[in-house]
């Protein structure tokens, strides 16, 4: 903390330094109608690029420029033909008023507008477009790529950012964070998690994403309970591309990454295709990576319609690491792994998660006037897998076998090879019908997508036989659909003040035909909830503020309906109050966000035990975040410009009862708690970066990451804690145009450069024994200094 505190403090020495010279003007259309949100940017003959985007009254502009430079400016704006200037600067500031002009194409990807905020909508949003995503991705999962991202907390099972990763946003799990593919939902359907993992490198074909912060705008798919993550890969490429990313890193980690595209043919067809391959030993024993993946896309276009189909395609396999390293051991062996060693002598080496996952996506895009257009989409998803398991000393009859008899012995345990299969299928269909003029912007939209899954579990051997062939030891399907309708509503009174209203019904029903563990107990919920929200918003002169107020209910999750038939979960509640302001000059920026998030009924751990000996969340009447979060960010001189973000929060669980199994009496044992803090949830998260660039085309970033105190469980018990973090990255990029190849990207990026050994996980699972209070913790170690290198070519 005290490294963080400081290098903010030496940001804050330097942040009021006058800019030199500037390219500014004004964008309109052919109607004489200002565009807001034009990206403009300007690349000097030395390979420098600035940029920014158009305000509300159409004008721009980009400062540090020093006297003499001369390049070219680039607009673009979805929808409207590119247009570029050759820009000189003598002397003084360049002024520049653009006319740009309708596309005869409809390019515009309606799915993904549909959901996403804009800049008048009132809610608090991080917008990362295809520059800044490129830039973080030499290897790591999405995850880590939004590291630097306001409110982020981010983990690794391997402790390298491959493989299996979470993350975390304003202490909200990824269990409930909405994710969205091209509008289409992404979340599993049942436990409603997010695996990245099975769709390696997906962020090499993602143009954008938006990152929305509290309940934020209706979406698709499960409910939004924190945060939203929605990613687009439907963006047009108008020329053709050919690329070659490659990286490679500590612990034998590789990336390889080929791009094509084919630009409009024929004025248009497009095409898109991605092949990529991830691999990595890992920095935990034996937490190894094997990743695949492809994507496909094509495209026709004409002035009112657009139709696109997508294939991708992502299969892993990963060794397990997910049990985390006992507190006793991070001194001696902190890449202990405890999985595959029930086999005696070397761990079982096929200790593995294995697992394909195929979407398939068609778009139909239809502009019917000026003012309307419409867009469905409708997908597929299959996915199939596995996880094998070696396990000592099982007993016969948990996998409904006999006893064998072995030597005139009756053999009632045996190690054994176990595998437990997902055969699932989610479908569904989305749309939304767009209508704008003049001040008043409308959509309505929604979808259904059902989910068809199998479980299943096969016994491939056993140490004393026993087993016949082909064993399956249980066989249950779980069910689950999923309705929404919403309609959206910003009207501008002029060009400060604008509303945005917002209502979603979306209706859920859960059947479930027994679980591995209780096969008997069988489920069917239906689940009704009602979503409104409403904000006002005020722009004006680089000024922007926002108040919000937006509600959101969410179902339970798979392990949530496997508690006692009597005690059955109940859906959760969220009312989201989010306020902020920001200020925009040329060169400098600050902006401050206050939340309030009040939960009813929120589901978490208490340690109480169901039927069948798991351990289950329950509901909690009352509990909270409140928070602030703080953001800046500077142009110093062309040389040099800083960016630096803070979150300050409460998290809080009023009152609830934590369970200890008591092994003296074979009982549970209840603790009362009042005012404890929501595990997982740190009161401080931070982040600075300060990028130089002392010459053309190189580029020098410190990444800064400051992670608070967090608790394992909800006790606020001190025993129980991932201590705080600091963390400090340095990644170094230098571009080399026309030499050869269009243009040649070498970048290195060494991450944890003070070898802090932290935690970014854990788990608690204490008990009473002998009359006391036994601490058993988890912890999932990240690694100490650690490198990755990248060339990326592109022709």
């Amino acid at each position: 903390m005290k490294k963080l505190l400081g290098t903010l403090t030496a940001l804050s020495t330097v942040i009021f330094v006058h800019a030199q010279f500037s390219v500014r003007g004004k964008v309109t259309d052919t109607q004489h109608q200002a565009l807001k949100g034009v990206s403009a940017v300007f690349s000097d003959v030395k390979g420098k690029t600035r940029s920014t985007i158009s305000q509300e009254d159409g004008s721009f502009a980009i400062s540090g420029l020093s006297n003499n430079s001369s390049g070219s400016l680039n607009l673009e704006f979805v929808g409207k033909k590119k247009v570029s200037k050759n820009i000189s600067v003598d002397n003084s500031d360049v002024v520049i008023d653009v006319v740009m002009e309708d596309n005869n194409f409809f390019l515009e990807p309606l799915e993904v507008k549909a959901l996403r905020a804009t800049d008048k909508s009132p809610f608090t949003k991080t917008n990362l477009a295809k520059a800044e995503i490129e830039k973080n991705n030499i290897g790591q999962d999405l995850p880590f790529i939004l590291n630097q991202t306001p409110s982020v907390v981010v983990n690794s099972d391997a402790g390298t950012g491959i493989g299996y990763t979470g993350i975390r946003i304003r202490g909200t799990d990824a269990t409930r964070i909405n994710v969205t593919l091209n509008g289409i939902p992404y979340n599993d359907a049942e436990s409603q998690g997010t695996f990245f993992v099975d769709m390696p490198d997906a962020i090499s074909s993602v143009n954008s994403i938006q990152i929305q912060r509290g309940i934020g705008t209706s979406t698709n798919g499960s409910g939004t309970f924190g945060a939203t993550i929605n990613l687009s890969t439907n963006e047009f490429n108008d020329k053709a591309y050919a690329e070659s990313n490659n990286s490679y890193g500590s612990f034998n980690s590789w990336k390889n990454t080929i791009k094509v595209g084919s630009g409009l043919i024929n004025d248009h067809f497009t095409v898109d295709a991605r092949l990529s391959r991830i691999s990595s030993d890992g920095y935990i024993d034996r937490a190894s990576s094997n990743l695949q993946s492809f994507y496909f896309s094509t495209a026709y276009v004409n002035k009112k319609t657009s139709v696109r189909f997508n294939i991708i395609s992502g299969k892993e396999k990963t060794y397990q690491a997910w049990n985390g390293v006992p507190e006793s051991m991070l001194s001696t062996d902190r890449t202990y792994n405890s999985l595959g060693t029930d086999k005696p002598g070397a761990p079982y080496d096929n200790q593995t998660d294995n697992y394909q996952q195929d979407h398939y996506q068609l778009f139909v895009n239809q502009a019917i006037n000026n003012n309307l257009s419409f867009n469905i989409a409708t997908f597929l998803v299959h996915g199939k897998g596995y996880y094998e398991e070696y396990k000592g000393k099982r007993n016969y009859t948990d996998y409904g076998l006999n006893n064998v008899v072995f030597n005139g012995d009756t053999i009632t345990q045996t190690d054994l090879i176990q595998r437990q299969w997902l055969d699932n299928y989610f479908y569904g269909q989305v749309f939304s019908l767009h209508y704008k003029k003049q001040n008043n912007e409308l959509t309505f939209g929604g979808g259904w997508n059902k989910y068809d899954g199998g479980h299943y579990g096969k016994v491939l051997w056993a140490e004393f036989g026993g087993v016949p062939s082909d064993y399956q030891w249980y066989d249950n399907n779980a069910y689950k659909t999923d309705i929404n309708v919403y309609a959206k509503w910003l009207h501008s009174f002029n060009n400060q003040w604008s509303i945005f209203a917002d209502a979603q019904y979306r209706y859920v029903l859960y059947k479930m035909d027994g679980f591995k563990d209780n096969p008997s107990l069988y489920i069917r919920r239906p689940f009704n909830f009602f979503n409104p929200k409403a904000g006002i918003t005020y722009t004006n002169n680089g000024w922007t503020a926002y108040a919000s107020y937006a509600v959101a209910g969410k179902e339970p999750n798979r392990d949530d309906f496997e508690a006692n038939p009597v005690d059955q979960p109940k859906a959760e509640q969220l009312q989201d109050f989010e306020l902020a302001v920001e200020k925009k000059y040329s060169h400098f920026n600050f902006g401050a966000t206050f939340y309030y998030m009040m939960y009813k009924d929120q589901l978490v751990l208490t340690g109480k035990m169901n039927d069948v000996g798991a351990y289950t969340r329950t509901n909690t009447p009352e509990s909270y975040r409140a928070g602030i979060e703080l953001q800046a960010g500077a142009v110093i001189t062309n040389w040099l410009n800083i960016n630096a973000g803070a979150t300050f929060s409460r998290n809080k669980i009023k009152a609830f009862t934590e369970y200890l199994d008591d092994y003296d009496n074979g009982k549970q044992v209840g603790y009362e708690h009042k005012n404890v803090d929501i595990s997982f949830s740190p009161s401080i998260i931070a982040n600075g970066s300060i990028n130089f660039l002392p010459c053309a085309n190189f580029q020098l970033s410190l990444l800064s990451k400051y992670v608070g105190k967090q608790y394992l469980d909800n006790t606020q018990d001190n025993t129980r804690k991932i201590s705080d973090y600091y963390t400090q990255d340095v990644r170094a990029i230098y571009t080399i145009k026309h030499l050869l190849f269009k243009e040649w990207n070498i970048a290195a990026q060494v991450n944890n450069v003070f070898n802090r050994m932290y935690e970014s996980n854990g788990a608690a699972y204490p008990y009473i024994s002998n009359n006391v209070k036994v601490n058993d913790n988890y912890y999932f170690p990240m690694a100490g200094i650690n490198y990755m290198l990248s060339l990326n070519v592109k022709l």
